[in-house]
Formats: structure tokens, sequence, C-alpha cells
């Protein structure tokens, strides 16, 4: 019988920068086991009246925790086999789902002894786990395996790969699987309805009256309101570049729940500005350590030139 194929892979987003701060702290390559539950879950994409089929089921795999090893060869031999007695201390009552492997500036594939490793940890008859929510009695082996490397060039700023594949034993191949990063998206808008934000925008009057050929003679009282105006706007263009004042009146007070379209524009321009601060700050830190090599040229000279005087 051949393996359940797994349509992706959920994780939540502090699971997995848990991981990548984990993997990119220490100081050389290392590996884990990954804990989580299979779950078929059929998509709601139908309306109440229709008469049509339902959809398929699809089988998404939920990594819920990982505990990582300091160094490689952890549960295994040097040949990939997995030893069952050393995986018995980690797993408490848990489920494993899979594991994975970090290392740094290698390319984005699985290595021969990953491939040993999987094949070994999929074929533990006792590491099966059951399917939630199956129509039928079904079970899954910790099949998934989570590989995280970083670029084989140097860059400013670290970078962390990853990719995300299932180990099918009947035809002994890795398959591709997409990720699922959890309350990240458009998707998890619905999850965060109420929230008090940690960084507020700047305190500005959002009443920002039309200019028609009537206000001509507009007193001082106006002028000194549209300047007021002014320099609201470009305080709130440090803030999100391109998002005008008046529009933001419409963000603020009960009438906001219409805007939303206005809203994520404005998140968004707040993370256009944000964007160009990075490049900007990379660009510094090039010209920086361009500067810092040419100086240290210029003493290697001056040294030089010293010792031969």
């Amino acid at each position: 019988m051949d393996d359940p194929v797994l349509q992706k892979i959920a994780i939540s987003g502090p699971t997995l920068a848990s991981m990548i701060q984990r993997l990119s702290s220490s100081p050389a390559d290392v590996d884990g086991l990954l804990f989580g539950h299979v779950t078929y879950i059929t998509p709601s994409t139908l309306p109440d009246d229709s008469a049509q089929t339902p959809p398929d089921s699809q089988l998404v795999a939920t990594i819920s925790s990982f505990v990582s090893f300091p160094s490689l060869l952890s549960f295994y031999d040097s040949l990939g086999r997995v030893d069952s007695s050393r995986l018995a201390p980690h797993l408490n009552h848990k489920s494993i789902v899979g594991w994975f492997s970090s290392r740094r500036k290698t390319p984005l594939r699985p290595s021969m002894r990953e491939f040993s490793v999987s094949r070994s940890l999929s074929s533990i008859p006792s590491l099966s786990l059951p399917v939630q929510d199956a129509n039928f009695n079904s079970h899954f082996t910790p099949s998934i395996f989570l590989l995280f490397t970083t670029p084989i060039q140097d860059q400013f700023i670290q970078t962390n790969q990853y990719r995300a594949f299932q180990f099918q034993s009947a035809k002994l191949r890795f398959n591709p699987v997409s990720i699922d990063i959890v309350n990240i998206g458009p998707a998890f808008r619905g999850h965060y309805g109420s929230f008090s934000p940690n960084s507020e925008l700047p305190f500005l009057n959002c009443e920002l009256r039309s200019l028609t050929a009537m206000n001509e003679d507009r007193t001082e009282e106006n002028l000194s309101g549209m300047k007021q105006a002014g320099k609201d706007q470009s305080e709130l263009d440090m803030c999100a570049e391109g998002m005008q004042i008046g529009r933001l009146s419409r963000l603020i007070g009960p009438e906001a729940v219409n805007y939303t379209a206005g809203l994520e524009d404005l998140y968004q321009k707040m993370l256009s500005k944000i964007e160009s601060l990075a490049r900007l700050v990379e660009t510094s830190s090039a010209k920086v350590l361009e500067q810092e090599n040419h100086n240290r040229k210029l003493r290697y000279k001056v040294a030089r030139s010293t010792g031969v005087e």
C-alpha cells in the first residue's frame, strides 16, 4: 500500500522562528526531531446552496514542536541507520512526524545520508501515528524531512533557506511539500479582530479641509490649519510614505471597519518604507565594508614603506 501523500505542512510562525533562531545560534551543523499530528481536512470552498459534491479532503501535517541536538549523528549512525533506543528519551508521549537537518553553505537538496535517515525513520512501525478525522483506519509514518541551509555565497544580511519534503518509502524518493506558515498572511486576518498596537502612529490632526475657488479669502486660522496639515502629512510620510492624511481620518473611529482596504494599504506603505530603509542600511554597510578594506590596504602599504626605510 502506498504511503498517504501530504498536500501541505503547517507550522506556526513562532515555532518556525524558534527553529531558525536555534539553528542560527548553533556553532555547527545540527539536526533534530519534529513532533505534531496529521489530519484530513475538507476545504470549505462551496456555498451552502451548492449541489456539487464536496471537494476531496487534504492530508495536512502540523508541526507543533521540535527538539534539536547539539551535533549530527544524534539518533543515527554514520550510515544513516536510526537507533530506536536513542529516540525513546525524547518522545515523552509525543508523536514524531519527521526530522530536520541544518547545514551551512550547502545546496538545498537532501544528501545520501539524509536519504538513508529518512528511509530508516519511516520504516520503524512503532513510530507510526494515526491520521485524525480519517474515514478509514489510516496511519502515517514519520516521513517528513525539513532541510535548512544558508547561501553558499557570503551576504551582508544573514539568510536562511528551508524546504520541506516527504519521503515516500514505496517509491524510495523525496516529494517536495509546500509549507503553510500559520498566522501569517491574509488567510489568518480574522484571528486578530481586536488588538492593541505596540507602536503607535504620531499624533496627527486628520481633519483636512478641501480647497475651492471660494476660499481665496480664507482667514489666518485656515492658513494655520493648512500648515498644520502639511506638517502632519510630513510626519505621516516618515511612517508610511504615500498615504494621504485625509484617508487616515477614515481609519479612526467606529467606521474604521468599513475601510479595511485602506488600512491594509497603510500597512503596505509602512512595510515599503521599512524595506527601503533596510536597503539603505544594506547599501551603507557595503560602503562601510568597502571603505574598511581600502583603509586596511592603505595601512598595509604604510607599514611596508616604513619597514623598508
